[in-house]
């Protein structure tokens, strides 16, 4: 017994350190490519007058905490504990607070929720006094729960947004360095080399990362040992007395002696804990505490003794302080060293690139982005996505900004105003999560909030010092696609909630059909729509206007949830409407929002095993143990979740003896025969408009702002992957 565990702890421990080896290459890069340009753009401001060892000692000193109390302590030791089922980032906090109250507008039907292992935790916690009060005070006020909805969606267009930046900033900085051994080299030609990296590393991307990410890893280690070495080698070489720095008494003699000059370098100096969020929104991927271990082992020390042996070198070569990190290097090491500088920012710049793609995806599923194509790159690792539309939009920024900005201080500047606000958020979060999740005192919630967030603040309030030089890019990004974002959910939720309102009953639509002369044709039908109850009104409309459907008539609806993923026993709610004789079923399909959803064939192949099962144990043939009956939804309706047979290539459903009736066998027996005649997909082809009693303001968003995103968004149909010869759409004008 003894030998099996020992067994699994050392597989336990081999599966943790292969993770946080792995990580390097995805998560670090960012991070590790920061002391290439955070003393240049420190000392590119006001504070180059100050070229003395009390600057540059307090420089080190801020750089030294700052990565201790941000990176490590907050992130690290903290924000990594607010994980949602593994995975993080600023959808991910969200998430968990629309989980546990009603705080979110990202909620789901009741109905969606039923027997959903994530929805039903089996620990609970006592409700504290001020967690039932805050719950309640967001809650009831709409505005509340709209700003908190903003809030997030700010944080998340701030990330998206240093997927513009990121690549920019690295790759400039990196190519700069050519000017040091090239002193004639035009800037004109480095800006040539960092557009012809850029335009290779977005070239690359339709590949997937997991054909080149085998080679991350070693060259983000490789990065960091040269780092450190070259760290301890200055430090040796020119002071070693700089480690007094790491006194935080030096930053009060900085700023005592550089006065606003020292507040106003602290919108540049933020940049060395760039990627710091990556940590955390990169955790579906790894495991906290593969994370942790990468972190606080390898990446830290290496980091500080950069930051340590360039202060070092600075201290005796203030001339140089505009080009200190590759001046720093010795003579015989530049080469190497800026050949895996170089393939280092490709490997940060990669990191927020996939980071940015997945948080799209995220955003798309649950419905606060447009429809657009997700490509995924690898059957074996979920997660590595490729969007066409985005990573052309994201280059042609990276292009323009390149050309246009040239100085790496004005992109240091825009790039430090999207880092610190994605940090703001996610502490802001935090404390949310602290009182009414983690149900805590309000006082250990405010001591966090507090530590963190006035230190976020003063750099906060530096780099929007800084907005005319360059910070106003950002802004601009983020705030476009915050608009966009906005404005795709607010549009979409117009419309479900006219699609609900407008919702047929079934009585009323049976009590029609001998008027209107129906015919059932053979074959089966997949009507989509947005309603877990009743008949939608494109259907109604449909029949209305041509009085015929099939024989055996399915109504699906695609829930996205506030869960990262569902389990695949869990992602059918099958239920019966009317009377057997109709032929009438209703479908409720669950997804999280990092679930890979199947193709037409295979969710077809899922979605009819699911109704044969249902038939087969509403008939009593069938009878596994993790089988479920709940009524839930609508009257003459009986929905179950069923267990087992999570789908996947053509299955048949095969009865013996008595066990089911003959009516059920007939029922099954048809539903096979229609899956032979043809399977089609009925789906609303809608234009939404706003009504003309509505506000101008409604108007240019609905009519404006909401139909440019939809005629230039890819069509549900093209979404779902419905095969086009099998496709009915129904067209319908909504006034919302």
């Amino acid at each position: 017994m003894k030998s099996f565990t020992g067994h699994c702890l050392q597989k336990s421990y081999r599966t943790t350190l292969l993770l946080a080896y792995q990580s390097f290459g995805v998560v670090y890069g960012d991070l590790s490519i920061s002391p290439i340009y955070v003393y240049k753009s420190t000392f590119s401001g006001k504070l180059r007058l100050h070229e003395e060892d009390a600057e540059i000692l307090g420089v080190l000193s801020l750089v030294f905490w700052t990565l201790t109390l941000i990176a490590l302590c907050k992130y690290i030791i903290f924000v990594l504990a607010a994980d949602d089922d593994g995975e993080g980032g600023t959808f991910a906090l969200y998430s968990l607070l629309c989980r546990n109250s009603k705080m979110g507008l990202l909620s789901t039907p009741h109905a969606a929720q039923e027997h959903l292992t994530a929805y039903n935790p089996e620990v609970h916690c006592d409700e504290t006094r001020t967690s039932l009060s805050i719950k309640r005070f967001i809650e009831k006020n709409q505005t509340s729960r709209l700003v908190l909805l903003l809030f997030v969606l700010l944080g998340t267009s701030m990330v998206i947004g240093d997927g513009v930046l990121t690549p920019t900033m690295s790759v400039v900085s990196a190519v700069s360095g050519l000017r040091i051994k090239v002193p004639g080299l035009h800037e004109n030609y480095t800006v040539l080399i960092s557009c012809i990296i850029l335009m290779c590393l977005f070239a690359l991307q339709h590949h997937g990362t997991h054909r080149v990410g085998f080679l991350f890893a070693p060259i983000l280690i490789s990065w960091l040992v040269c780092l450190s070495a070259i760290g301890i080698y200055n430090t040796i070489m020119w002071n070693p007395r700089i480690v007094r720095a790491l006194s935080p008494h030096y930053i009060y003699y900085f700023f005592n002696k550089a006065g606003k000059d020292g507040w106003s370098s602290l919108g540049s100096l933020v940049l060395c804990i760039t990627g710091a969020e990556a940590m955390f929104a990169d955790l579906g991927h790894f495991s906290k505490i593969s994370i942790r271990i990468a972190f606080a082992a390898v990446v830290y020390p290496c980091l500080v003794l950069a930051y340590m042996g360039e202060a070092a070198y600075l201290s005796k070569h203030t001339e140089d302080l505009q080009q200190s990190f590759f001046k720093a290097l010795p003579e015989g090491v530049f080469w190497p060293v800026f050949v895996i500088a170089t393939l280092a920012t490709v490997v940060g710049s990669q990191a927020i690139i996939s980071a940015s793609f997945s948080i799209i995806s995220q955003c798309r599923a649950l419905g606060c982005f447009p429809r657009v194509r997700i490509i995924h790159t690898s059957s074996h690792i979920h997660g590595q996505i490729y969007i066409p539309e985005v990573n052309w939009i994201l280059m042609l920024l990276c292009l323009v900004l390149t050309i246009g900005f040239r100085d790496t201080f004005m992109i240091g500047t825009a790039y430090g105003l999207a880092v610190i606000t994605v940090m703001l958020v996610t502490t802001c979060l935090m404390f949310l999560i602290i009182t009414t999740v983690w149900k805590q005192s309000i006082l250990l919630a405010l001591l966090f909030t507090i530590t963190f967030g006035s230190l976020e603040l003063l750099y906060l309030s530096a780099c929007l010092a800084k907005v005319h030089h360059g910070g106003w890019l950002p802004l601009l990004i983020s705030m476009t696609i915050l608009m966009t974002m906005f404005t795709w959910h607010y549009g979409t939720a117009k419309k479900r909630a006219f699609e609900l309102q407008n919702k047929v009953s079934l009585d009323r639509l049976l009590s029609i059909t001998p008027s209107l002369g129906l015919v059932r044709v053979p074959g089966i039908g997949l009507v989509y729509s947005n309603a877990t109850n009743g008949v939608p009104p494109m259907f109604a409309h449909f029949v209305t206007n041509f009085p015929a459907f099939h024989r055996v008539l399915i109504f699906v609806c695609l829930q996205t949830l506030t869960v990262p993923k569902v389990p695949h026993d869990e992602r059918f709610l099958v239920g019966r409407i009317g009377e057997p004789a109709h032929g009438l079923f209703r479908c409720v399909v669950r997804y999280g929002y990092k679930d890979e959803r199947s193709d037409s064939y295979e969710f077809e192949n899922q979605l009819l095993l699911k109704v044969a099962q249902f038939l087969r144990q509403e008939g009593g043939g069938l009878s596994q143990p993790d089988s479920e009956l709940s009524s839930i939804g609508e009257s003459s309706s009986s929905w179950l979740v069923l267990g087992g047979g999570d789908g996947g290539g053509r299955k048949r459903v095969r009865f013996e003896g008595d066990e089911a009736t003959a009516e059920v066998r007939q029922e099954v027996w048809e539903l096979l025969e229609g899956r032979e005649a043809g399977v089609s997909y009925m789906i609303g082809h809608t234009c939404v408009v706003a009504h003309e009693s509505s506000p101008l303001i409604k108007k240019l968003a609905i009519d404006v702002v909401y139909g440019f995103l939809r005629r230039n968004s890819r069509s549900p149909a093209v979404s779902l992957g419905i095969p086009h010869a099998s496709l009915v759409e129904v067209g319908m004008v909504y006034h919302v």
